[in-house]
């Protein structure tokens, strides 16, 4: 790792010492690029705005909180001081996407100070990225403001033009499970974040945040025009955060780019996240897994004992053979362990975690897996019931370490707002999964965790906000609809992958479960989705633990493909996003870590199209061995030929331009290795 360069700084001001007030602060990216500035009104109201290449992005903005007992702090307020200074470091990932990241910007502080008699400070931190900004609000220990409960912050991001935006519902009972909806920038309601929009320019601007720690995750509402205000998540109470002493948010953070392309390759948000603090993470090994799942999701097995139960040893050797046979290392088991009889949806304080059913020999089938050279992967269903859990955490992990369990998937089955916590007291309350409560408690889980060198793949989880940075134990997370919604009624549309990769996936890895070749869902109804598409997701949405979510019978009856499943690696030295446009394609090309193979996948939508891309991204003077897995001729997600697979090889170099058909609901897939 390069050491930190400071490379120009203003000495800090304290808020204690008397200041002229200032009119603006202001600065930009290290390219020059994009600016940022920073003023206040007539009303002593702060604004920001950002601007890129001499265009604006955002106007005036408001900045502010509200309170639940105190006076808002919005207005009256002065600029008494500003500093700036330039950062540039190159860090690496223990796992990721990208081996080595370079976190290169330019910091501006702003501080501020009421005229009021209460006379409350903050600081204003922006860091200008030349693909972006992420700024947040910093408030030292104050006699005033010691005690902090806010019922909303007044953020706002006011864009300076219409355009399109892809987003999806906040607030509502299904978490984030729900589809994006494309509509105009200045007709979105209320939306979990990220939102995507594509200015009326073509300008791209992803709207998130970053290191959503001790807070409350923010969700935005649309006030007037092309204006968006922070919503943040409800808590238990009636403040929705609770702060003391000194506190920071977490980053507000605007990527923004030429296109499509260029907001998934920003490593902005990674960047604005504390470094990890676990230390060697060396005993996590990325890698696929399959499973005792896709039968439950189906309704052919269960999660509750009884003639259907699907965690039996039985079941279970079927799947730690299979994997053994075919260079997989996980196999993942649900409904193992006591709790799950009844109805545990919403009230999973029955779960034992360490507790297995009785048809389930965990001694037994660890050391069978051991043999085998494969590793059982746990779950840990909470049915919500998170103080449940938390009570557990030593006894749960220490089981899941002893049973050589790396991973451990980690579940919150209930409805938004519908979480249970139990304070030392005995006071029982509910929480949202997005909630203050709930983002220290994944904290906690990961701490947990790691104690047992255990990491942990959360489903129902809160957003993601690049703490896998900070907590590199905290491997995946499921959210917006993966492939259990292809099993049921209600299926993801064919757009939905592409939708996912410019919005969902900027927040970090996703846990989408894919590869089911059988293209069969519950009752026998059709996935809607090619067989090449399939392949194309072990590329197209990263993980670094990937499912093979079909069963041992159904790959039997593929094998061409499932090759490719085998092949696939989930750890990546590089990435490269080659094209795309958000919800139609996007072609994305990986180059294994450790390794000089390449990968390239393709996803479309319900629309037949051609694609064309350059492999610039080879080694000059190279040539390999392109294997291609792609939709025949007669694809098409809709008839009985969704099947219809080419499979051929090509000698291809770094020179080369491919073009390559996309079904209708299709894509494809395709392995480079050098010729030696």
């Amino acid at each position: 790792m390069k050491p930190m360069r400071l490379l120009t700084a203003v000495a800090a001001l304290s808020f204690a010492m008397p200041a002229a007030a200032q009119t603006a602060a202001g600065a930009s990216s290290p390219d020059g690029s994009i600016s940022v500035t920073l003023t206040t009104d007539g009303d002593g109201r702060p604004v920001y705005t950002v601007s890129r290449k001499g265009q604006a992005i955002l106007n005036q903005s408001r900045l502010g909180f509200l309170f639940t007992d105190v006076p808002k702090l919005d207005r009256h307020l002065q600029i008494i001081g500003q500093e700036s200074s330039e950062f540039d470091q190159t860090w690496q990932q223990p796992w990721g996407e990208w081996q080595t990241i370079r976190n290169r910007y330019r910091e501006l502080k702003v501080h501020l100070k009421e005229t009021t008699a209460l006379a409350r400070v903050f600081t204003v931190t922006f860091r200008i990225y030349d693909d972006g900004v992420g700024f947040r609000y910093e408030f030292p220990d104050q006699p005033n403001l010691r005690q902090t409960n806010i019922a909303e912050e007044l953020t706002e991001f006011a864009f300076a033009s219409d355009g399109t935006a892809w987003w999806k519902p906040a607030f509502l009972w299904n978490r984030e499970e729900y589809l994006y909806n494309r509509t105009a920038l200045s007709a979105v309601g209320t939306a979990d974040t990220p939102v995507t929009i594509k200015l009326a320019d073509g300008t791209h601007v992803a709207l998130h945040e970053a290191a959503l720690v001790d807070y409350s995750g923010m969700a935005v509402a649309r006030t007037e025009g092309n204006t968006l205000r922070a919503q943040l998540t409800p808590g238990a109470g009636r403040p929705k955060v609770t702060k003391s002493g000194a506190w920071t948010t977490p980053w507000r953070t605007l990527i923004i780019a030429d296109g499509a392309p260029g907001i998934y390759m920003s490593r902005l948000m990674l960047n604005l996240n504390e470094p990890n603090k676990l230390g060697d993470v060396s005993w996590f090994k990325p890698g696929k897994f399959v499973g005792v799942w896709w039968n439950m999701i189906k309704g052919e097995w269960s999660w509750a004992r009884g003639p259907k139960h699907g965690a039996t040893n039985v079941h279970v050797k079927q799947y730690i053979d299979f994997a053994a046979a075919n260079g997989i290392p996980g196999v993942l088991v649900e409904g193992w362990n006591v709790g799950w009889d009844g109805d545990w949806f919403g009230n999973g304080n029955d779960m034992d975690f360490a507790k297995p059913t009785e048809d389930f020999d965990a001694d037994m089938l660890a050391a069978y897996a051991k043999k085998k050279g494969v590793r059982l992967i746990g779950h840990h269903e909470t049915g919500g019931s998170a103080s449940h859990y938390e009570a557990q955490f030593d006894k749960a992990f220490k089981f899941a370490a002893d049973h050589g369990e790396m991973v451990v998937k980690t579940g919150y089955v209930t409805d938004a707002g519908q979480i249970e916590r139990v304070d030392p007291d005995g006071t029982r309350l509910r929480e949202w999964h997005e909630g203050q409560w709930m983002s220290n408690h994944f904290v906690r889980v990961a701490e947990a965790a790691a104690k047992y060198h255990v990491a942990f793949d959360s489903h129902e989880p809160i957003k993601g906000t690049g703490l896998q940075r900070t907590y590199p134990n905290w491997v995946a997370r499921e959210g917006s609809r993966g492939m259990e919604y292809n099993a049921w009624g209600g299926k993801n549309p064919p757009e939905h992958e592409a939708n996912l990769v410019f919005t969902r996936m900027l927040e970090g890895p996703m846990d989408f479960t894919p590869g089911v070749l059988s293209l069969k869902g519950q009752n026998d109804s059709d996935i809607l989705s090619t067989e090449a598409k399939q392949l194309a997701l072990y590329v197209v949405l990263y993980s670094p633990v990937v499912m093979a979510a079909d069963t041992p019978e159904n790959y039997a009856k593929y094998p061409r493909s499932f090759k490719f499943i085998r092949d696939v690696p989930t750890d990546w030295q590089d990435t490269r996003v080659l094209n795309g446009e958000v919800g139609d394609y996007v072609t994305i090309a990986r180059k294994v870590r450790g390794g000089e193979d390449w990968y390239v996948g393709a996803v479309g939508d319900e629309q037949e199209r051609s694609d064309s891309f350059d492999l610039s991204f080879l080694t000059p003077g190279k040539k390999y061995r392109a294997e291609i897995y792609r939709d025949g001729d007669d694809a098409d997600y809709r008839t009985d030929k969704r099947h219809s697979v080419v499979y051929e090889k090509r000698v291809l170099t770094s020179s080369d331009k491919l073009t390559l058909r996309i079904a209708p609901g299709g894509g494809f897939a395709i392995r480079l290795v050098p010729i030696k």
